[in-house]
This record gives C-alpha cells, sequence and structure tokens, in this order.
C-alpha cells in the first residue's frame, strides 16, 4: 500500500510507541475482519462478536507471549514490542487490567512498526501466526470436518 506521504526508515523507528501501536491497531483490525469475511462470516452480531476474539488486549497479549516462548519475534520486533509495552498512554483500560494491556500495545506497536516499514509479508505472517494462536485446535479440527 502506497501512500503520498513517504516515512523513511530512519522516521519510522524515531515515531513514538504509542504512534506506531495506534496504526497497528488500525492494520490488525482491518486485517481481522477481512479474514473473518474471507472465512464465510458474515452477520454483523456474528462479525463483532467473532472480531472481539481476535482484537481483544487479552487475545494480542497472549498471542505476543506465546510468539515470545517459541522465538517467532525477530530481536529487532521484540525491541519495538518492549518500547510499546512501556510506553505511557496516560489512559485507564476498560475491559482488562493493565498488564495485559502494555502487552497488547507492545504488539499493536510491532504491527504498526512493520507496516509503516512496508515489510506487508512480516506484518502478514505475524497476523497468519497470531489468527492460528487465536483459533486453536478447536477452529483447525471444524475446518477440517467442514471439507470432508
Amino acid at each position: 500500500m502506497s501512500s503520498v506521504y513517504q516515512l523513511r526508515p530512519a522516521d519510522v523507528k524515531q515515531l513514538n510507541a504509542l504512534a506506531l501501536a495506534y496504526m497497528g491497531d488500525a492494520v490488525y483490525e482491518q486485517a481481522i475482519r477481512e479474514h473473518l469475511l474471507r472465512s464465510g462470516r458474515v452477520k454483523p452480531n456474528v462479525l463483532h462478536r467473532e472480531a472481539t476474539k481476535y482484537v481483544s488486549a487479552k487475545a494480542q497479549a497472549a498471542s505476543v507471549k506465546r510468539m515470545q516462548e517459541t522465538g517467532f519475534l525477530t530481536e529487532e520486533e521484540q525491541a519495538v514490542l518492549r518500547r510499546g509495552r512501556n510506553a505511557k498512554s496516560g489512559t485507564v483500560p476498560k475491559n482488562t487490567d493493565v498488564v495485559t494491556y502494555n502487552q497488547s500495545s507492545g504488539f499493536e506497536a510491532v504491527i504498526g512498526y512493520l507496516f509503516l516499514l512496508e515489510r506487508y509479508d512480516r506484518v502478514n505472517e505475524v497476523i497468519r501466526e497470531t489468527v492460528k494462536m487465536v483459533e486453536g485446535p478447536k477452529e483447525e479440527a471444524a475446518a477440517c470436518k467442514k471439507q470432508n
């Protein structure tokens, strides 16, 4: 996705972690909406309920934890994750605890960072990995049943 406004890699690396998270939130939300529609979930009330499973702070924090445990993230991505996690937003999370909220902010910062650096293949890898983690074996088994 090209834009009229260009950011040099050096500019992206200097952006505030919360600005990266702001961008990452939008990129991730759009990707999840597309995933849900392409997987046949099209009823508005179902879409919202299903999307929440992926975009909630709890789901994002769990995905980040697993990615860290498995070594999925590069050192560079881990550094961005820490910056995002440690950034002070000045807001109090509504539906989760501060630690979970901070972890999800870190996740969103990584997505935003990769997106703004135009590393779209890696953005897609991270999102696909997160979708796999959220859906887990239950969803995979259901998908296999549907195909048979």
